[in-house]
């Protein structure tokens, strides 16, 4: 007699065989983990919520063009839905400006508006974005873009465990607190601060000493006496107001020296971490604020000579024989130095070089 009680009631298959409720039951349960498993590995990759940290040093929300590419990258992967977002922290206000780098690679920050030549002390090479005299203006800042130079220096930066996002070259000017800069020799005794070593170098050649702090710092450094002088981007000449401290300022006109590459940055580890679609987005997201800068960069020279004008600073630029003469002198001290101490530093700079 076959047992009907609960515990123990069977019922016949085709062949006779007994099965219990409960054995009949694994194979459905095995059916629906399956069909789970199967939908978790068919969902759409967009359902992974990824946030990332952008750091910069710039101030936030009040119309620097780094800022807002970086707000603008932001708001269009926002837009693009695709479970990231971008968190942003302007004004050195979660990692100080020179190091940004390193909180990529700590996993501190994930994304930057950085100037390259700030990690220079990690990669010299860097040293070469920041040359004097070796980018002539914003036109041929966008052939550099696509050159063997770029090509190498890009490479370095990606084996430094950093991706770039977005390329931006800013013209810049020099400052002075005395008096107007336009010869070598009128730097002779001023203490300078100097946006990088390369620059730093030709200073020195002309007889200057070298303060050595971020732009972020420039304004306290020019009001406490600190510095008489400075060489920076024609952005931050606005943005962090140097017009309450300088009594002229050499603007980029027809002769520019100083040009920076200070492209938007994330860490490799970081982009890897996302998917197709967010890597999608961001990247058509990078592009738009990269052709945003690039029609905003000459507005910046001008915006800067416009305020400074406005604020009673007065505004001169080189002439050809005044730029020439800066060059003798980048040639002998940034270019020599480079040229000598940084691993393939000679033909970086011929590849910067035959960039016409």
């Amino acid at each position: 007699m076959i047992d009907t009680t609960s515990a123990g009631r069977r019922q016949w298959n085709s062949r006779g065989e007994g099965t219990s409720r409960r054995a009949r039951g694994l194979p459905r349960m095995a059916a629906l983990a399956c069909c789970a498993l199967a939908a978790a590995l068919a969902a759409p990759a967009w359902a992974q919520n990824v946030t990332l940290k952008a750091s910069h040093q710039f101030p936030g929300g009040k119309g620097d063009v780094r800022d807002e590419m970086v707000q603008m990258i932001a708001r269009e992967v926002a837009a693009a839905k695709v479970g990231l977002e971008i968190k942003v922290f302007p004004g050195s206000s979660l990692v100080k400006a020179q190091e940004q780098w390193k909180a990529m690679q700590t996993g501190q920050i994930d994304m930057t508006s950085f100037p390259l030549d700030y990690a220079s002390g990690f990669h010299p090479q860097f040293g070469a974005t920041l040359m004097p005299g070796l980018v002539k203006g914003h036109a041929h800042a966008r052939r550099i873009n696509d050159s063997a130079f770029m090509k190498d220096i890009k490479a370095i930066i990606e084996q430094g465990g950093v991706h770039v996002l977005a390329d931006a070259w800013l013209a810049g000017a020099f400052g002075s607190k005395d008096k107007c800069i336009k010869r070598p020799e009128d730097a002779a005794g001023l203490k300078v601060r100097s946006a990088g070593s390369t620059f730093a170098q030709m200073w020195a050649g002309a007889g200057a000493s070298i303060v050595s702090i971020p732009s972020s710092e420039v304004y306290n450094a020019l009001q406490q006496g600190v510095a008489q002088a400075t060489d920076t981007s024609t952005g931050s000449f606005v943005s962090f107001r140097l017009y309450e401290q300088l009594k002229c300022v050499t603007a980029p006109g027809d002769n520019a020296l100083w040009f920076m590459y200070e492209p938007v940055l994330i860490s490799k580890k970081s982009w890897d971490k996302l998917n197709d679609a967010q890597k999608k987005a961001l990247t058509a997201a990078s592009k738009k604020a990269e052709d945003y800068f690039e029609a905003e960069s000459k507005k910046l020279d001008d915006d800067m000579v416009a305020t400074y004008k406005k604020n009673n600073v007065e505004v001169v630029t080189l002439s050809d024989a005044e730029a020439d003469a800066w060059r003798a002198v980048a040639q002998k001290t940034s270019y020599k130095a480079f040229a000598e101490k940084v691993p393939g530093g000679k033909e970086l700079i011929e590849k910067a070089l035959s960039v016409k």
